[in-house]
Formats: structure tokens, sequence, C-alpha cells
């Protein structure tokens, strides 16, 4: 894989740009899947503050005002390292910022090398529970590290400017794989005792992490691993970060080293099912009356009376189905000529990759009826709120798509087959909050 730099190729299309970043060989790892254990980095609530306070959602979940309210509160939010203003200036400002905190004692290095149970329950009743420890990275021809999502350049580049400036994995990835064994049965008994921090917050979470140092469950915890096959569920373009950090530092000669592994949640879903939302689209772009009077050539247009009875209508309907919100009424999308659509969808993907609904919304509607640039500047999401992308399609005077969620078995049978589904296809949740473990690529 080539080494990563400021001619990152910006010119290749998600697809191409995924399969260079992901990587058919690279630097052979330990055989099968590995989450090694690591001194973590945590915030001290008597210097920093109160956790609820300091930690965050993931930073592609912070919208622009979020982020100005957050730096202008000051204190020790992790927003300062994650996304620090200006950009370019401000990543070698959080990694300043990032090692002040560390002397001025606001963040700790454990003693310890550990995995991290992390838990986030929901009125009593557990949400998510998993395992945070440093993910081995993997080529993804190996066929252990399954990626399902598209990359862009942009984002890619983003992260990778900020990772190496603060030369650490500020915010866990999020993986799902299926277990039920020696491991599931650690982490929940991890879980029993007390936790070595608890507190809720403003997601409407309670948040709960535990510590294991215990070399012998470590060594348990990697054999019952070492033969599974982990798929990702959140962090695409934060894993294509780390696999190009990782290919830096060995083209420069580095070797062996804290880059050939990332921070990682991994949770086993036959004992943690994850939830699935969708992704929906904002066109700014695209006036709403020319993607009505576009899509109506193709798809059966039924005007829709309000949001809950769209929304309603949109996850009853049977095949490819969208619906556009804008300044006027809803508009439900189904049955699509058939000619066209099969015109529109590339040959060379499987019959399940062509009728997942966002292939059919960037190939048929989005490049095709609507000719639209397929980039993350024409094409904005917002996950699972179908009101916020209405109305943030109407501030813009651009065009809302809302979608149904994927199915957790297509997207794991395309993963499985060596395809990926489009960019931004799924949102699996709980997402692990950010800031309750940093990993330092350096020592302490």
């Amino acid at each position: 894989m080539p080494t990563v730099d400021d001619d990152l190729p910006s010119e290749l299309g998600p697809e191409e740009f995924s399969a260079w970043v992901f990587g058919a060989s690279g630097p052979r790892a330990e055989d099968g899947l590995v989450l090694a254990p690591f001194r973590g980095v945590r915030f001290v609530p008597d210097v920093a503050g109160d956790l609820a306070s300091v930690t965050t959602p993931p930073y592609d979940l912070i919208d622009d005002d979020a982020v100005r309210r957050l730096l202008a509160s000051g204190g020790h939010n992790v927003v300062r390292l994650i996304l620090p203003r200006p950009a370019e200036q401000g990543y070698r400002e959080a990694g300043e910022t990032l090692r002040r905190w560390l002397a001025e004692g606001a963040l700790a290095t454990d003693a310890e090398p550990a995995l991290y149970v992390y838990e986030a329950a929901e009125r009593g009743q557990v949400r998510q529970r998993g395992l945070i420890g440093g993910l081995g990275l993997r080529a993804e021809a190996d066929a252990v590290v399954l990626p399902h999502e598209n990359v862009f350049p942009g984002p890619v580049r983003d992260r990778l400017a900020l990772m190496s400036a603060a030369r650490a994995n500020l915010e866990p990835i999020f993986l799902v794989y299926e277990g039920g064994g020696d491991a599931a049965r650690i982490v929940d008994e991890a879980a029993a005792a007390t936790p070595l921090l608890e507190f809720h917050a403003d997601d409407g979470l309670t948040h709960r992490l535990w510590q294991i140092t215990d070399p012998g469950l470590h060594d348990r915890i990697a054999a019952d691993l070492r033969d599974r096959q982990a798929l990702i569920a959140d962090g695409h373009h934060r894993y294509a970060t780390y696999r190009a950090l990782q290919a830096r530092h060995h083209a420069a000669g580095d070797g062996p080293g804290p880059w050939d592994q990332g921070l990682a949640l991994l949770v086993d879903s036959t004992r943690y099912p994850p939830r699935l939302g969708a992704i929906h689209r904002v066109l700014p772009g695209l006036p709403p009356t020319t993607a009505l009077d576009r899509a109506g050539t193709v798809f059966r247009v039924t005007e829709m009376a309000g949001l809950a009875a769209a929304t309603k209508a949109l996850a009853a309907a049977e095949g490819p189905a969208f619906l556009l919100g804008g300044s006027g009424s809803l508009h439900l999308l189904t049955d699509p000529d058939p000619g066209r659509l099969e015109q529109a969808m590339p040959a060379e993907h499987s019959a399940r990759w062509r009728g997942l609904d966002t292939a059919v919304l960037d190939h048929l509607l989005i490049a095709g009826l609507w000719n639209i640039p397929e980039d993350e500047h024409s094409v904005e999401v917002v996950h699972d709120d179908p009101a916020a992308a209405v109305d943030r399609a109407r501030r813009t005077g651009g065009t809302a798509v809302l979608l149904n969620p994927l199915k957790v078995e297509d997207v794991l049978a395309i993963a499985g087959e060596g395809e990926r589904v489009p960019r931004k296809s799924t949102s699996f949740g709980p997402k692990p909050r950010t800031g309750l473990v940093l990993r330092l690529l350096e020592g302490p």
C-alpha cells in the first residue's frame, strides 16, 4: 500500500479510493482477530470536570453550532481535540492541548495495560456492551476486519492530519462480531463489578466503564477472538485513517509499533444486537420541485399529508422507496420503472447490492436523474432523524431524501462477499461515547 501524505489520491471515486486505502495486501499482523490491551488515557474528573460535560458523541455526529458552543464554553471538552477550529492550525494545537492536559493532570494514563469494558444503558436496560482495545489492522483481503462502506479521500485526509498531529487515537471505532464464547462471558463478569466510572449524559444514556487488567483474562479473550471475523459498524473513515497511518510508518521504515493497531470497541452481536438506523440525505443545491419533476419520470409519486404518516408509509413500502421533502409537502417515491432501474445499476455488483435503497438512490436518483456529483459537499447526511433532515433541507432551499434502514443481514452478506454498501448507508448504534478512553501512539 502506498504512502499517504499530501498527495492522497483525491481524484479517485469512492469505490476506487476505498479499494486503495483498505488494501488488498499490507503488513502481516498476528493471525486472526486481535484486540490488544493498552494503557488508556482518561479524564480525571477532579481536574477536568464532570465526565458528562467533557465527553461527546462521535465527531461526525456533532453539528457546527454545537462545535462552536462547546469551543466557546472553555474547559476540557474533548471537542477541543477531535474538532479544533480552524482545522489546519487547530490540529497542531489539538496535539499541544492533549499534552498540556496530560501535564496538568486533566488527563492521566492508566498504570497497567488493560482491555476496557464499555456499557451504555437506557432506563436500566443495557443497550450496548463490549470491549475497548487496540484493534489489529488487517488488509481487507484477509477477511478478518470487514469494511462494509466506501470512504472518501477528504475525511480520511482530515482525520489523518489530526491523528498525526495529536499522535493519538482520540475516539474508538465500533465493530460487531458473532461471538457467544469465552470473551463474552468475561465481559459480562467484569460488568457485574463496581464500574471504574459511571455518568448520565445528554444523549439519554448512562455510560459505564470497567478495566480488565489480568493477563490471564487477556489471553483467554485473545484465544476466543482469534478465529472470529468483525464487521466495522461505524468509523470507516477512521479505520481507513488507521490503515493510512500504518502505511506511512512502515514506508518510513519504522517497523512494528502502535500504528499497527487502532482504538476500537468490539461488541458481541449475539449478546447485544446493534440497532441499525437510516442515514438520510440532504441535497442543498437541488430545489425540491426539480427533484420531484425528474423523479416522477421513473417513480410512482404519492403526495403525503404529514411526516408521521409519510414515514409510516415509507416503512411499509416494498422494494426501493424514498420520501422527498423540502419547501413544500412530502412525496413518497415507489415502484421505479424496471427498465430504467436495470439500466442505471452497475452490472458488476451482486443482485443483493443492486437492490439496496442506498445504491438505487446513488445511481438512479443522485447521479442519474438529478446529476449531482457524488462527494461529501454536494450530499449532506443526517443520522436517524427524518424531521431534522427535512428542516435542514428547508433552511437551505434544497431537497431531503428520507430512507428506510438497511437490513443487518444484507449488510453482513454483502461485506462477507467482499462488497461494500454505498457510503453512509448504515447508522449502527448506540455508538461509543468519545472521550472515555484515548490511546497514545507513543510512550506515556
